[in-house]
């Protein structure tokens, strides 16, 4: 039976669901997508958690996608020989390449980012350690960057760098980021998470890499950087290069400033679903739960608005990778969602309602929205090769259950990242039309969702086997 929440969640495995059976208890309290993060851990374990997930996710009859996140440039400072320093409003403080990586100081400290000192000009402001100490920049003399503490704090080891406004030439993937495309492919990830894209062109590549490796994963753009959504041509195209996006608000918000966020996600989310792609919203969303056995009012609101701007998906990072009780999290989380998703702002769309379809199969997926929106249906049944059919029902906001039937694995796991889609195997082999429509109402009937009498939506394609074929919609009863 799967879990009717129509948001998603996605849980970051780490230490903490390495723990004897918690990975068991976050599949069984909600998680649809597992996140492994490549800036931790050697690849043998990455591979080991994604097959446990997968052992286990079988055991309870559910289907979860691995995403693969990648690292991403080290855009950081070097190390201190103290391990730390306090820098005070209006000190001096110079970042250098030409300084021992672990001998940094009161007045000075090495880089891992070489390319610095060419980014940057005078006047440019420097956020280090996600924004806690502020630097403006007064002078580049070679590889030396001479700064003044404008907001002062302890800094220590390796912290982040990011330039206000965006800026630094950091390629988006590293030669570790390749390396971790053959591990994703060795696991067959379902999902590769890209890390501070720039432009269409990084996603593109990122795609490119990852078919070479013979991965056949979506790409998901992690907006970050503040060139990436400088204009709405940028953004549009790195979405439309991408399967899904991702509102990474930690350091975006750092580029662009806090108080743009609010309205970003919002864009970014609406514009994502107008181009038909899937979005994830995450950072920070229960980060008190690392620690804290319930959330705070902020985050309970922060993951509802979320769910009522229309996203996909609402991530968990520390909480349930380092954190100390993570399939409560993952409980408060879908609780949250399952009652925000009750607004009656996210059952009614005007998604398209003014605009040509391009495809017969997008044409059938609107058709079938609308029908299920204004008559009394009881769920829709995609009977899909590829999930596209389900990807584009998604987009627009209801309450209906919509059910994507596939004899795919790879299918299954792909669709468990959309918005109010469900996963479920069926076999066709050797079956009439009949014979598998009388199936699938039986599974339905199975599940609880339908009892006899009810209406289906039932959406199929004359070929079977044929990717986008799509092009029939009945509606029938169940017997």
């Amino acid at each position: 039976m799967p879990i009717l929440r129509r948001t998603k969640i996605v849980a970051t495995l780490g230490p903490a669901t390495d723990r004897p059976g918690e990975i068991e208890r976050i599949i069984k309290a909600g998680v649809d997508v597992v996140r492994i993060n490549m800036s931790h851990g050697a690849p043998e374990d990455h591979i080991v958690r994604a097959n446990s997930v997968r052992e286990i996710a079988a055991k309870l009859d559910r289907e979860v996608a691995v995403l693969v996140d990648l690292q991403g440039p080290k855009i950081r400072i070097a190390r201190f020989h103290d391990g730390s320093v306090e820098l005070q409003d209006g000190a001096k403080f110079a970042l250098d390449n030409n300084v021992d990586k672990n001998e940094g100081n009161i007045r000075e400290v090495g880089l891992t980012y070489k390319n610095l000192p060419y980014d940057v000009k005078p006047g440019n402001l420097l956020l280090l350690d996600d924004g806690r100490v502020v630097m403006r920049v007064d002078e580049v003399i070679g590889e030396r960057v001479e700064c003044t503490v404008t907001v002062g704090g302890v800094l220590s080891n390796n912290k982040g760098i990011n330039l206000l406004g965006g800026g630094l030439s950091a390629s988006a993937l590293t030669e570790k980021d390749k390396e971790d495309i053959l591990t994703a492919a060795a696991m067959n990830a379902d999902y590769l998470a890209l890390s501070f894209p720039r432009s269409a062109e990084d996603v593109e590549y990122c795609r490119s890499l990852a078919v070479q490796a013979g991965l056949n994963a979506g790409i998901v753009s992690k907006i970050e950087r503040a060139e990436a959504v400088s204009n709405d041509e940028t953004l549009d195209s790195i979405i439309l290069a991408s399967d899904v996006v991702m509102i990474a608000r930690g350091d975006l918000g750092v580029e662009v400033g806090d108080a743009q966020l609010p309205a970003l996600q919002k864009k970014i989310i609406k514009r994502a679903r107008q181009l038909n792609r899937v979005t994830i919203t995450a950072t920070q969303m229960m980060e008190t739960m690392i620690e804290n056995a319930i959330p705070t009012r902020a985050e309970v609101f922060d993951v509802a608005n979320a769910v009522m701007d229309g996203t996909d998906a609402v991530m968990l990072s520390g909480e349930t990778a380092t954190g100390r009780f993570p399939h409560l999290v993952v409980e408060a989380m879908s609780r949250i969602c399952a009652e925000a998703e009750k607004s009656r702002s996210t059952r009614e769309s005007t998604h398209r309602i003014d605009e040509y379809f391009s495809a017969v199969d997008e044409t059938i997926a609107m058709a079938t929205m609308y029908a299920a929106n204004h008559y009394n249906v009881k769920a829709i049944a995609a009977l899909t090769e590829s999930g596209n059919t389900p990807l584009l029902m998604s987009r627009i906001s209801s309450g209906m259950p919509i059910f994507a039937l596939t004899p795919h694995t790879a299918t299954r796991r792909k669709v468990c990242m959309y918005r109010g889609v469900y996963p479920s195997i069926v076999d066709y082999t050797g079956l009439t039309d009949e014979e598998v429509q009388q199936n699938i109402l039986k599974q339905l009937k199975g599940f609880g969702i339908v009892q006899e009498g009810d209406l289906v939506i039932l959406t199929r394609g004359e070929q079977r086997g044929n990717m986008g074929g799509t092009n029939r919609l009945e509606i029938v009863k169940v017997p």
